[in-house]
């Protein structure tokens, strides 16, 4: 389906009569921990293809696994326990592997497919990436994968940049062989292949980037430098941070920074985001967003010192289900006040966010942006406070498309890279985002006093709610 994609996509831009023949470079993104299963044989067809028929018909019987386990696939809890005790438990994988076992993730994925169909797995002579899957086909040969997105695998040690053999050795035999070694997110890693030459008029000299992750995409697109911090606020909640030294948890996710070699990115997903929102505007609101911005208007920063907790559905960050309301004297209180619950809902999710952030390594430098994107970015009292809380600036930008955006502009990197431009210089042309707040005078005083009441709250329901914390 994939590779009939490009067919058709290729086609399309063909017809429309777009000069091929102006392509200097090219990158791409594919969705992240997807995974691809090139059978025996598969590579010598990928390089004599012939520019008379399409790339689905060719490649039809190139694959051990038709169907590609993709990131919704959550069926391999065993996997993940059985990597996790091979390392020394969760912890010990997350400072390897940037994140503890999760289903989705490639290595487990793979292990998986081994343990139910060994068969299968040894007929494979290549595992791709979805990324590094969609490089080899304009590549007309194996394409590596880059650092960033095997950051998303469990199996890449991200100081190290290299394979982790207890990790290969948990998950499957041969598997080094079978993913080939990893190269920095900025590589060339070839020319494009002579079938789009002569069916499409690629110039012959047309480099290939090595291609990344949807999300590390999306971060270059957004052009986060050190320091920045994106939120993406829309039905889940999620924040993406460029990070020089981090501190990998039980939580979130550490991969490697697909513009910068020497830096890493981190990502945390908060699932009560817009829907929470909505429910609250509501029920306290009328249904309405001018009467939920009134009662942040009118309510003081730090509420009154009156915080809460609010997690309709089983909360990713932390594991937290159900609406936790603490007065002023860190008494739970079953109700607040209408314009008082708006603004505790408000600084709560964004105290969160900041608390787990900080729990990566993340640190508010006096040059941090914060980049707001989604629905709720759309309202400036909302970003307000999220300026407040942070102690940063917040600009809104215009994030459609940022995966392929930051694809474009990681192509252009990829040809500079060689020469050791820095990726601002080469993006530094493009629109600024739109500055939207800034921090109220005096806002890190209350939050800084804030923060820490709110964390020990946190850990509080943790306890009450699953036991001491393992």
């Amino acid at each position: 389906m994939w590779v009939k994609a490009l067919d058709i996509i290729l086609e399309k831009m063909k017809t429309s009569g777009f000069d091929f023949s102006q392509v200097l470079a090219l990158s791409g993104a594919g969705q992240q921990h997807g995974s691809v299963y090139w059978k025996t044989g598969a590579s010598q067809v990928l390089t004599s293809l012939s520019p008379n028929l399409p790339l689905h018909e060719q490649l039809q019987a190139c694959f051990s696994i038709s169907d590609c386990p993709v990131w919704m696939d959550s069926s391999t809890t065993a996997q993940c326990r059985q990597l996790e005790a091979a390392v020394g438990g969760a912890q010990a994988l997350s400072c390897l592997t940037g994140s503890r076992a999760y289903e989705r993730f490639t290595g487990n994925q793979i292990a998986k497919i081994y343990q139910q169909n060994p068969e299968a797995y040894s007929h494979t002579e290549r595992i791709s990436l979805v990324s590094s899957f969609a490089a080899s086909l304009f590549l007309g040969s194996y394409s590596p994968i880059d650092y960033s997105d095997g950051s998303g695998m469990n199996l890449l040690q991200i100081q190290g940049k290299v394979w982790s053999q207890a990790c290969l050795g948990a998950c499957a035999p041969h598997l080094e062989e079978k993913l080939g070694s990893p190269v920095p997110s900025c590589s060339v890693v070839g020319a494009v292949s002579s079938y789009y030459v002569q069916r499409y008029g690629f110039p012959p000299g047309c480099k290939v980037v090595a291609f990344t992750g949807d999300n590390p995409a999306s971060l270059a697109g957004m052009r986060l430098e050190e320091g920045d911090i994106a939120v993406s606020l829309g039905t889940s909640d999620t924040l993406f941070l460029w990070l020089q030294e981090p501190t990998p948890a039980l939580e979130g996710h550490i991969f490697c920074n697909p513009v910068d070699t020497q830096h890493y990115m981190a990502l945390l997903c908060f699932k009560n985001g817009s829907l929470m929102r909505e429910k609250i505007r509501d029920e306290s609101a009328s249904r309405s967003w001018s009467e939920f911005s009134k009662a942040l208007q009118s309510t003081e920063m730090g509420n009154g010192g009156n915080l809460g907790f609010y997690f309709d559905v089983m909360e990713i960050t932390p594991e937290i289900v159900g609406r936790h309301r603490f007065s002023a004297e860190n008494r739970e209180v079953s109700a607040f006040p209408w314009d008082v619950e708006i603004r505790a809902l408000i600084e709560g999710q964004f105290m969160a966010k900041r608390i787990h952030a900080e729990g990566l390594g993340y640190r508010v430098m006096p040059k941090t942006k914060i980049l707001a994107t989604g629905g709720a970015s759309h309202n400036r009292d909302i970003l307000q406070v999220l300026a407040d809380v942070f102690g940063a600036p917040v600009y809104v930008i215009d994030t459609a498309n940022s995966a392929c955006v930051g694809s474009a502009y990681r192509a252009f990197h990829g040809l500079a890279a060689e020469t050791d431009v820095p990726f601002s210089e080469v993006v530094k042309l493009a629109p600024n985002p739109r500055l939207a707040a800034t921090p109220t005078p005096g806002a890190s005083q209350v939050y800084e006093a804030l923060l820490p009441q709110y964390a020990k709250l946190e850990q509080r329901i943790l306890s009450q709610t699953r036991g001491p914390l393992q």
